[in-house]
């Protein structure tokens, strides 16, 4: 009740246009898109390097891909995050390919930087994505136990490194034998999601999907 209510003051949007519309993603937007999807599930099951076993990143980071995303990280507009996950689910293949998994995980932020932003994006994400294919997501066993530089502004070698020993899993009894989903909003070298996994899998995971909003 108290979620229609909110509906009725806040309604849904397109995040691309901000046309109120139910599905937070209009036709026409829909539509424009699709130069920028890739909608490709990539298997790195027999890559050493790797401890994530698939990646799916919906989107190229491009143009007004890349502006939104922006927006949606450092500029308060949250609301994009059911945008975002209209555009990972919508395909009816990957739909399917998500819902054979038993968690959903989320990149966490350090606990002083997201006080500071007020909220961790990738998050938001996973919440809804656990609504719409009806998976637990489990917010604090992933966890950042350390104040890391902002990955972006380092050289691939120096991501590795400095992301490091970052994270910590707080209940591996809820990871053991799992197929997992690691949520991040963008992969570029994919240091942050490549550590998060051997954590994961540290912790006795049989699987990882690492789903992004858009591949640098």
């Amino acid at each position: 009740m108290f979620e229609k209510i909110l509906n009725l003051i806040f309604p849904n949007v397109c995040g691309f246009c901000n046309k109120i519309n139910k599905n937070s993603l209009c036709k026409a937007c829909e539509l424009s898109l699709a130069k920028y999807e890739i909608n490709v599930i990539k298997n790195y099951k027999e890559e050493k390097s790797k401890y994530f076993d698939y990646l799916f990143c919906a989107l190229k980071y491009e143009n007004f891909v890349r502006e939104k995303i922006i927006s949606y990280k450092f500029n308060e507009n949250t609301y994009l995050y059911k945008t975002f996950v209209k555009i990972i689910i919508k395909n009816e293949k990957i739909y399917r390919f998500l819902k054979s998994y038993d968690i959903i995980l989320a990149v966490p932020m350090y606990k002083t930087k997201q006080s500071v932003r007020g909220y961790n994006q990738c998050e938001l994400i996973a919440e809804e994505l656990s609504k719409e294919i009806n998976i637990n997501f489990e917010k604090n066993n992933l966890i950042k136990i350390k104040d890391t530089k902002t990955q972006s502004t380092l050289s691939k070698n120096q991501r590795k490194e400095n992301i490091n020993g970052a994270f910590q899993i707080n209940n591996e009894d809820g990871i053991k034998n799992k197929k997992i989903i690691l949520i991040d909003d963008i992969y570029t070298t994919g240091s942050t999601v490549n550590e998060c996994s051997r954590i994961i899998k540290k912790a006795g995971a049989r699987e990882i999907i690492v789903v992004t909003i858009a591949k640098d």
